[in-house]
């Protein structure tokens, strides 16, 4: 068949997609040789309700490229697909969904809801994979996995035992001791009422305030408060009966448990130890709390003086951890103020035994409700400005001159200080919603075990992370790795396989007691007693079944789950009553943060628990690519799963993966993050509809620079699209020339030193491809191919070849196989960069055994130093002309002779057999031998002659030599900035490394400005 003329990438990829899928093309071992190596890249999931954003066509280019390079190098390779269940971004879906029609999840059962989110993501399932197969990513899409297949309720092709894993390491992790239940500070969003990891929480700059209050001493209490400055000069002595704290959320101070100030503080010595009053809530009952020492408040900020609510502020917490601070939760899931519980009075006198050395358990504690009645059930924000009004009506706010006094107004002398200053404010990133940093009763990993053996496989090198700069993220977390919050009030995702019932010590008096033995339940040691859910037992369990036994076994008597704690309760009332004969238990009604489930993805995805062909075939994995901001959210947790759950034949835990390549993010042309508030988003499906998906996947590859972020434009998009058409319209030349596809065995015949030129060089170009796959420089390999392809082939080959083309010509039937051979070679090399364009080409190119997709990649070295030096001679002078006339401004139609000075025999002959071409590429009609260079010549720079051009009369060497000056004074100027910036240690050492390389790649490209410029002003030197 004949070519088309033109690329309709429109067309033509959603056809050649399609006939990729239809010949297995992807399948796992697709295109293998006999005992090959395996190859295997796991996707990073993306979520199961997204859409592709320019981040992840950017990540899966770079998956793409590495998977179809070593498919074609007869690697047995598996590129696995799937996605997220992403709870809480997919429960929110449909919850928007319901709101539509005014119901809420509360409106449905358990089973009801999660039926209507299974149906949300078989809507869904298809959407990102769809705009995958428009990239061209060659995933094996056979063996889509989820992250939730074979849960329950799930629907007909989801029948995967991912959900099989997840409990099965949960359970086992507990038995380990590696899971343990407890009450610990989270980010909880009371929008969605439930913890949230870290990576859901946006921090922002906010406008906000900061209010300064007074905490009377205990009793009328007094001390002599001294300010000195730096040096010990006395700036501020007085008396005061208070200690001045500042805070941002004085909703929070009804949770105080104690004022700390630094041990080396001098202005608080005398009153550390007594007790101070929190200023808020009832005159007659107000709460007083310790002031105590710690290493935690910066003398030098504020008053230095910090309010310790450890319920609800991470650092508080630290200090109320190592202090042993009562924690007092002061809201409930939905952010208002608690309004259950006891009387605040009761409350509170309860807080002051406390506060006065009475023991306490967390559990009490918890129960305690602080919050004044007057105040209880209000929204947080609310309950603040409540909070700002009673204490500054009772004057206990810190006062500072009104600087709009004037004693004959009715402005007061004396204002609160209050400072309005930016704040770090955290939000969901989901919700939008203000983030309460909460202490509630969570499943937690031990993470600092897990993250042993993690550490040692990057320390020892069992896997590598790319660039290096990511080691120092990696270790500086997994380092300082606290206990890892794996639950999430969420109906959407794997509940947590724990069953609870009745905890029969604090039921003896029970008529059924006489069957039952009393019971603690020990089995794990990390669940101290005081941490006990409510008073209940529980058993954690693979299955439901499993958990029923247990119970029974426990209790001597049947077991029925409840589908709720509500219902459970209810029927433990009725076995109370002696109204039924059976034990009540439910399970835990949290779910597992997704973190957990696709920290698992790397081996879940084989099969795993079951010992699988393909576990054995393609773990551990060899690389994985993802973005720098996951590191530890998932990186790192996979890892810790991947050693703790996978060992070699000889039992030593096994890393998940050998290498992990961290790219870094793209950005808008400007340098600035994509964001749909600045409207710079730049949408990869309309970019593949606009220049086709081989011009964006180029793009990207050609700026994967590693360590550095890239700056997309449209325009570079729009570049290579041009170069998709140039290889199109070199294939047709070779076509029209009579030069179709390569299907000889080996190497064409080639004599003639053209022809043995470009067959070195393209040998050089495979090798430099490789190595920089091999390196995932992707950039090095895809600037690589297009300098070869566009500059050697296209600009060079078939211009000098079009001579030997002729009809007539006795290499023109050599030169034929040459160019079909090289135009073959270009595709092969560019499939895994542009793999919709070079299989089109390839189809219609020639009579083909098997697609491009499974062609084999080149391997053979040719190299011929006599033709590279000649071909390379002649390129070279041919491009010192064309540069010395776009130096010099001559115009494109001047002919000028090529005079020749001296040249050495071998020259000679090269200036002789190449005559022609010199003479129609460089513009230079004749060439004309003399004895010495004339006035006004330009000496060429060419090995082994000496030769010129005589450009006298053609250039203004005044005015251009004004213009060159002037350009080099920008570029100097430019240069010397770029040098001081360079040298300048402190921002090297504080500015980003991507932006200290871009510095360093401007300095490198002026210096090389420079060097033109001052070698085209000598050369106007020279003719002057």
């Amino acid at each position: 068949m004949t070519m088309d003329k033109t690329f309709d990438a429109g067309r033509v990829e959603r056809e050649i997609y399609a006939a990729w899928e239809a010949a297995g093309a992807f399948a796992a071992g697709a295109n293998a040789r006999p005992g090959a190596e395996a190859f295997c890249i796991m996707i990073p999931p993306p979520n199961v309700t997204g859409s592709l954003h320019v981040g992840h066509a950017f990540n899966n280019t770079l998956q793409d490229i590495l998977t179809r390079w070593h498919r074609m190098r007869g690697f047995d390779t598996l590129w696995q697909p799937g996605t997220d269940h992403a709870g809480i971004a997919t429960q929110m879906v449909v919850e928007r969904e319901l709101a539509k029609t005014n119901r809420r999840r509360t409106n449905f059962s358990r089973e009801d809801f999660v039926a209507l989110v299974w149906e949300q993501k078989v809507r869904s399932r298809d959407n990102i994979k769809n705009q995958l197969k428009r990239l061209g990513a060659s995933c094996d899409w056979s063996r889509e996995a989820f992250t939730m297949s074979g849960a329950p309720g799930a629907p007909a092709g989801e029948e995967g035992n991912f959900h099989d894993a997840v409990l099965k390491v949960f359970v086992e992790l507990y038995n380990r001791g590696l899971i343990f239940r407890g009450k610990r500070l989270v980010n909880w969003d009371p929008h969605f009422e439930t913890a949230i990891s870290d990576l859901e929480v946006e921090n922002r700059e906010v406008d906000g305030f900061m209010w300064h209050f007074k905490y009377p001493l205990a009793g009328g209490q007094t001390y002599e408060y001294v300010e000195k400055d730096a040096e010990g000069v006395v700036t501020l002595r007085e008396e005061r009966d208070y200690i001045s704290i500042a805070t941002t959320r004085p909703e929070t101070m009804l949770g105080d448990g104690a004022v700390a100030v630094h041990p080396e503080d001098a202005r608080y010595a005398s009153i550390v130890g007594k007790l101070c009053e929190i200023p808020v809530g009832p005159k007659e009952h107000r709460r007083l709390i310790p002031i105590i020492t710690d290493p935690y408040p910066d003398p030098e900020f504020g008053s230095g003086a910090v309010k310790i609510t450890g319920a609800h502020d991470a650092n508080d917490y630290t200090v109320a951890k190592r202090g042993n601070i009562p924690m007092y939760r002061l809201m409930d899931t939905k952010g208002h103020m608690r309004d259950d519980g006891k009387p605040y009075v009761d409350c509170s006198q309860r807080a002051r035994k406390i506060a006065e050395g009475d023991d306490y358990t967390e559990a009490e504690v918890d129960l305690l409700n602080l919050v004044p009645d007057d105040l209880r059930g209000l929204y947080r924000f609310e309950a603040r400005k409540r909070v700002i009004d009673q204490i500054t009506s009772e004057g206990l706010a810190v006062t500072i001159l009104n600087p709009d006094y004037d004693p004959e107004g009715d402005a007061p002398d004396m204002i609160p200080l209050v400072e309005a200053k930016k704040i770090m404010q955290p939000f969901g990133d989901r919700s939008k919603v203000v983030i309460e940093p909460m202490l509630t009763d969570q499943w937690f990993v031990d993470a600092e075990k897990l993250a042993r053996e993690a550490l040692a496989a990057v320390e020892d090198g069992r896997t590598k992370i790319l660039p290096e700069q990511h080691k120092k993220v990696y270790f500086n977390w997994l380092r300082e790795i606290e206990p890892w919050c794996i639950s999430r009030q969420l109906w959407w995702g794997h509940q947590v396989p724990v069953w609870y019932g009745p905890h029969m010590i604090n039921h003896a008096d029970h008529p059924l007691c006489d069957r039952f033995s009393i019971h603690q339940h020990t089995k794990n040691p990390q669940v101290p007693e005081s941490t006990k859910t409510g008073g209940y037992d529980w058993e954690c369990a693979v299955t439901e079944e499993e958990a029923v036994s247990w119970f029974t076994q426990i209790w001597g008597a049947p077991v029925q789950v409840a589908p709720s704690e509500e219902a459970f309760l209810v029927e433990f009332n009725r076995l109370q009553k002696g109204e039924i004969d059976y034990v009540p238990i439910f399970r835990d009604e949290a779910v597992l943060d997704t973190w957990f489930s696709s920290a698992l993805w790397p081996f879940g995805t084989l099969g795993w628990p079951e010992e699988t062909e393909e576990l054995a075939r393609y773990y551990p994995t060899s690389v994985l690519i993802t973005g720098f901001d996951i590191i530890f959210f998932w990186v790192a947790r996979m890892m810790m799963m991947g050693t703790q759950f996978m060992t070699d034949a000889d039992g030593a835990p096994q890393v998940p993966f050998h290498t992990v390549y961290v790219h870094a993010l793209v950005r808008d042309a400007k340098g600035q993050k994509m964001s749909k508030s600045l409207g710079n988003v730049l949408d990869p499906l309309e970019l593949v509809d606009a220049f086709g998906a081989d011009a964006l996947r180029f793009t990207l590859a050609s700026m994967a620079v590693m360590g550095r972020d890239l700056k997309l434009s449209t325009s570079r998009i729009a570049g290579y699209r041009n170069f998709v058409t140039k290889l199109w319209n070199a294939a047709r030349f070779a076509e029209m020339n009579g030069a179709r596809g390569w299907t000889g065995d080996g190497l064409p015949e080639a004599h003639e030193t053209l022809n043995r030129w470009i067959i070195g060089e393209t040998a050089r170009a495979r090798a430099a491809c490789d190595a920089g796959l091999a390196a995932f420089r992707f950039n090095d390999a895809a600037n690589g191919l297009y300098a070869f392809v566009w500059g050697r082939v296209c600009d060079w080959y078939l211009e000098l070849a079009k001579p030997l083309l002729a009809e007539g010509h006795p290499a023109r039937a050599e030169t034929q196989a040459v160019l079909g051979w090289v135009i073959d070679q270009c595709l092969i090399l560019l499939h895994p960069f542009m793999p919709f364009v070079t299989e089109a080409i390839w189809g219609q190119s020639g009579a083909r055994t098997k697609m491009i997709v499974h062609a084999d990649w080149p391997e053979f070295d040719a190299q011929s130093p006599e033709a590279d030096a000649e071909i390379g001679w002649v390129v070279g002078l041919i491009e010192e002309i064309r540069s010395v006339r776009a130096e010099m401004s001559v115009a494109p139609s001047a002919q000028i002779p090529l005079l020749i000075v001296q040249a050495g025999e071998e020259e000679t002959a090269r200036l002789d057999r190449h005559a022609a071409l010199i003479g129609r590429l460089g513009r230079v009609p004749q060439m004309t031998r003399i004895a010495a260079a004339p006035k006004g010549a330009v000496t060429l720079t060419a090995p082994g002659a000496t030769l010129c051009l005589p450009l006298e009369g053609l250039v203004d060497i005044a005015a251009e030599e004004a213009r060159l000056v002037k350009s080099l004074g920008k570029v100097d100027k430019e240069l010397k900035g770029l040098t001081a910036k360079l040298g300048n240690a402190t921002f090297l050492a504080k500015a980003p490394e991507d932006v200290v390389a871009e510095n360093r790649e401007r300095l490198a490209e002026a210096e090389g400005e420079a060097s033109r410029l001052r070698g085209a002003l000598a050369r106007l030197a020279e003719m002057g």
